[in-house]
């Protein structure tokens, strides 16, 4: 398939630029109807025993700011994963002129390079594998369309963050609150949750001119037991499997044990889910609108069908706010 048929116009000023306060108040498009909703009103759009599964993972302060020890020149590292022995895959921000052996100095740690750059990402290995002196020395990464001002960076973070490991916020679940939780589970909605290190690949654009072309890296990611026989409790009772953004789906769509139900345990995966792909755990999609040829937009296709489009265009023109920041929609997968 050819990437133009993922493509959409999206008007700089749908960009969302701000934080919705208080997060659930941020619009929910219900596609099944193309209703419009607050994110508060989601308790009384699923149903009692449908299990909404989450990314527990928090985004570690992965940017650093540094600079070349021998020129002075300006550096900048956003830290993708762990590869051992200290060492950290990473995007660099010039990267053409790093090579083996450059030395880097950030506040309070330094860095050397160990390979040449590929496509902008460079292995580097730091003085240190305390996670929190990386935090101490780095930034949250915002998105690079976002520029307004994020007063409070926990912003960029879930309620349910809990290990760190992401290069970037898994955003379908920034618009959840303590309130709503408890509204959903008072509401008989099963919560459970899966672990995915979001990398390169959930925001990297597609380059390739056929999509079938394009080459995702992997990415960590987890299931635990608990969520395993949540999922196949749902599954006995006949209720909806609801995954909380797409690299939820990624997580249990490579942990599916064919039966409808889901693995526990972990993997790296570099499942790359496009329009053809089966479908066996996840019913319910809850997202964010994506960035045109992106993987993520190619995934919400293969889930939706072709009403991605017509619920995009629905979006746009009802003023709803786009991409990390903005608003979310409401998706059942295709049956056709």
């Amino acid at each position: 398939m050819d990437l133009s048929e993922f493509l959409y116009d999206l008007p700089g000023d749908a960009v969302a630029q701000a934080a919705i306060e208080p997060r659930h108040d941020s619009r929910l498009l219900d596609t099944r109807d193309m209703g419009d909703h607050r994110f508060r009103d989601l308790p009384r759009l699923l149903a009692p025993g449908d299990l909404l599964v989450v990314n527990e993972t928090r985004v570690r302060a992965a940017r650093l700011i540094g600079k070349r020890r021998r020129t002075g020149g300006r550096i900048e590292l956003l830290l993708l994963e762990k590869t051992g022995d200290g060492r950290w895959q990473a995007l660099a921000k010039p990267a053409r002129r790093l090579r083996p052996g450059v030395e880097i100095e950030f506040d309070g740690l330094s860095a050397v390079v160990r390979a040449e750059p590929a496509d902008g990402v460079v292995v580097v290995e730091l003085d240190t594998e305390d996670e929190s002196a990386i935090e101490k020395a780095g930034q949250v990464p915002l998105p690079p369309y976002f520029t307004g001002e994020l007063v409070d960076r926990s912003r960029y973070q879930t309620v349910f963050a809990k290990s760190f490991g992401s290069a970037a916020a898994p955003t379908a679940g920034l618009h959840f609150t303590d309130r709503l939780l408890k509204d959903l589970v008072k509401g008989g909605v099963g919560m459970a949750t899966v672990d995915l290190h979001v990398s390169m690949d959930t925001f990297r654009p597609i380059t390739a001119e056929r999509i079938e072309d394009h080459q995702m890296h992997s990415e960590w990611c987890s299931v635990p037991v608990a969520t395993s026989q949540a999922v196949a409790r749902a599954r006995q009772a006949g209720r909806k499997v609801i995954a909380v953004g797409t690299t939820v789906v990624r997580t249990l769509e490579s942990l599916a044990d064919g039966e409808g139900g889901v693995r526990s345990g972990s993997k790296t995966t570099d499942l790359f889910i496009r329009p053809g792909f089966e479908f066996k755990v996840v019913d319910t999609l809850i997202t964010n609108f994506h960035m045109p040829g992106s993987s993520l937009l190619v995934l919400l296709a293969s889930f939706m069908g072709s009403r991605w489009s017509q619920a995009y265009q629905t979006a746009i023109d009802r003023g709803y706010r786009f991409l990390s920041f903005g608003d979310a929609m409401l998706a059942d997968r295709s049956r056709t």
